[in-house]
């Protein structure tokens, strides 16, 4: 018998890339855009899942607008909290999988060494904060999940650092690129393989799933310029130079823990994930 998978924000990177894999993989797919299904609507999401019935339920709709979140907390929490809640509630009542998708913003970024899942959070930020909310309601209200939290995630689908900087250096031949946050990029292919690896197992919990190594916002952007033989000449900055409404943690790198213990495949080498992305770029 096929698996039904039923995918929110089916229309945003990490959704579309979702939508393909599974599809390829021979999954009955659902995929649901906000027009399609309002997760702030308790009684239309539950409607849908108990009219589909899917064995896996991918939560992958947020609002993800990390400076907009600070000046409507309310937006972001019904959609990230209340949202993440009512998909939680309907996929439990129909025995489904949830995989939710969360964030490295959960972490305030005052951290040396790499965070572990079972690092204590403390979210700078309503983004960091209502994303954390909607993990406690998948904890409070779920019996089957994986919450999995991601980081500087770029893919085909949607606007992303990789894309506005190739857009940035066909214009400029010179370019000031934040040094102090260092972080983990993520490929959305990379990252919908580990979700899909996931749900075939029973592991359930935590998992940070980044692409493999670290690097600083100025060390990607260069790197991208590079595998993509753009001659851009990139400069270090400061945060303090750059200020933006929301705060970013200076230091989210992942350990990838649970993956490790649970056996599950560690995605590539950031460098690696790159690179298959921009010789694959349409």
């Amino acid at each position: 018998m096929t698996e039904k998978v039923l995918i929110t924000g089916a229309n945003g990177q990490l959704g579309k890339e979702l939508v393909d894999l599974f599809t390829q993989k021979g999954f009955e797919v659902y995929g649901f855009g906000r027009e399609d299904m309002d997760i702030t609507n308790q009684a239309q999401v539950k409607e849908i899942i108990h009219r589909i019935q899917p064995n896996i339920v991918l939560h992958s709709a947020a609002h993800t607008k990390v400076d907009l979140a600070e000046a409507e907390p309310e937006n972001a929490f019904a959609i990230n909290s209340y949202g993440t809640r009512n998909v939680a509630v309907a996929a439990e009542q129909v025995g489904a999988k949830l995989v939710y998708v969360s964030t490295d913003y959960v972490f305030d970024g005052t951290g040396t060494e790499p965070y572990d899942e079972f690092a204590p959070t403390s979210p700078l930020g309503i983004y960091g904060k209502s994303k954390l909310a909607g993990e406690q309601f998948v904890r409070d209200l779920h019996s089957q999940f994986f919450i999995v939290r991601t980081s500087w995630v770029y893919g085909k689908h949607g606007a992303n650092f990789v894309k506005t900087m190739l857009k940035l250096g066909q214009d400029k031949k010179e370019l000031s690129v934040v040094a102090d946050q260092i972080g983990c990029p993520t490929y959305t292919l990379d990252l919908a393989t580990t979700i899909l690896e996931l749900v075939q197992t029973e592991k359930y919990g935590v998992y940070h799933v980044s692409n493999s190594g670290q690097c600083s916002w100025y060390e990607f952007a260069k790197a991208i310029f590079e595998e993509a033989g753009m001659n851009v000449q990139v400069n270090p900055c400061t945060t303090e130079e750059f200020p933006r409404p929301a705060a970013r943690p200076a230091y989210s790198v992942f350990k990838h823990q649970a993956l490790e213990i649970n056996n599950i495949s560690i995605p590539r080498p950031w460098k690696s994930g790159l690179s298959h992305f921009l010789n694959n770029i349409d």
